[in-house]
């Protein structure tokens, strides 16, 4: 797979987000105007600025009315997207790539969730019957195949598979805590987190990323431009997004130890951005932490682990927020919680505060300039192991030479 790519050729110049959580005084048009009002401040321009504007939701709203009338919009294209959980991410690529081809100068991408009043405890909507050959799990269950498959297949015992799923349960709990912006901000003990009440297979509680409402937005515009908003844009380097045949559930040679779809997707990212070595070019990332054995899996297949070897390195630090790779440095979906529209452009507004060094100090990683590293990666997945679709942007604060 390959793709062409937009490198360096847009820009965000600004973005928002608002409080993720229960938030039973605020409806999706309250989160989409704060949201709004936040990134437009940020960028320091106003509404009728913006040309056009992308709004991922998966089950809060029906095409861009859900935003032109909360906002009031004079009659300014809004189109409403949706791909599973990188619903947000979705928008955002939609919004560089119309910047990128000329079509508009100035646009907007917004995400947004209200999980909490919709009745549903996690994805909604109405799921389609299918032709019998798909299982009809839950996503707790059909991502809990991830850790025994994979403890079988690098010989890592049930407890010592279960210390490395507490070690990220309790890495992203602790960058959470730090995080005023996060639904839950509590520091919670290795111990609590081992002896929590099991979901699904192996799976705990506090191995289940959390349900919640949110939004978040970023404004975009050519790159050449970019310094007519702020000093410190971040760079579009890489996007890339594919959606795999869905094959694995039915493919006896499917072992539930990667995504294919994020292998695939990393690769062509990294070839658009010009990145060989991820782990040593990065300065963070923000991946789809939806359960901790998806963390687990997505750093071998990512490129920051070799296969079979990504354990050792949770239990090492690799991936704390002082490590050598900061991975979800603000608590990522387990501790920021998982609004689906809002999750992905949350992810890159992460990016937007630590590349520019914008972060609270107490929660600045100090990654970004080591060894010239001035680039982030967010990945958002949506579906279910061996069938879903993937994400991966790179995005940096400073232009390639």
């Amino acid at each position: 797979m390959s793709s062409n790519g937009i490198r360096d050729r847009v820009a965000i110049i600004g973005m928002g987000c608002t409080k993720f959580g229960e938030l039973w005084d605020k409806g999706t048009d309250d989160l989409l105007v704060d949201a709004t009002k936040e990134t437009l401040e940020s960028a320091g321009v106003a509404l009728d600025d913006i040309d056009a504007f992308w709004l991922g939701t998966m089950g809060s709203g029906s095409a861009g009315l859900t935003l032109s009338r909360p906002l009031k919009l004079d009659y300014k294209p809004v189109s409403r997207v949706e791909n599973f959980c990188a619903t947000g991410s979705e928008a955002m690529r939609n919004a560089c790539y119309a910047v990128a081809s000329g079509a508009y100068d100035l646009v907007m991408a917004i995400g947004v969730e209200k999980l909490k009043d919709s009745g549903y405890s996690g994805l909604t909507g109405i799921h389609q019957v299918g032709d019998g050959t798909g299982g009809s799990l839950s996503s707790p269950a059909a991502f809990s195949f991830l850790a025994p498959s994979y403890g079988h297949k690098y010989g890592v015992g049930t407890d010592e598979m279960k210390e490395v799923l507490t070690r990220i349960a309790w890495k992203n709990h602790h960058n959470g805590a730090l995080n005023p912006r996060a639904q839950f901000k509590k520091e919670v003990s290795l111990e609590t987190i081992s002896k929590s009440p099991r979901v699904a297979g192996e799976l705990g509680v506090y191995d289940c990323s959390g349900v919640a409402d949110g939004s978040a937005a970023a404004i975009i515009c050519r790159a050449e431009d970019a310094h007519r908003y702020t000093d410190a844009p971040l760079y579009v380097k890489g996007l890339s997004f594919v959606a795999g045949p869905a094959a694995g559930p039915i493919d006896p040679d499917y072992d539930y130890t990667t995504f294919e779809e994020v292998v695939r997707s990393a690769q062509d990212a990294y070839a658009q951005a010009g990145i060989t070595d991820p782990r040593a070019q990065l300065a963070m990332a923000e991946v789809h932490d939806c359960f901790t054995p998806t963390e687990l899996v997505l750093m071998e297949d990512l490129g920051f682990a070799e296969r079979g070897t990504a354990w050792k390195e949770v239990l090492a630090g690799t991936y704390d927020l002082h490590g050598e790779l900061p991975v979800n440095p603000d608590g990522g979906l387990k501790s920021f919680g998982h609004p689906i529209g809002a999750s992905g452009l949350r992810m890159m507004y992460e990016c937007w505060l630590q590349l520019r060094q914008q972060a609270p100090p107490e929660r600045q990683i100090q990654s970004v300039g080591k060894g010239g590293r001035t680039l982030g990666l967010t990945h958002n997945l949506g579906g279910a192991p061996g069938e879903c679709v993937s994400f991966v942007s790179i995005v940096g604060s400073e232009l390639s030479e």
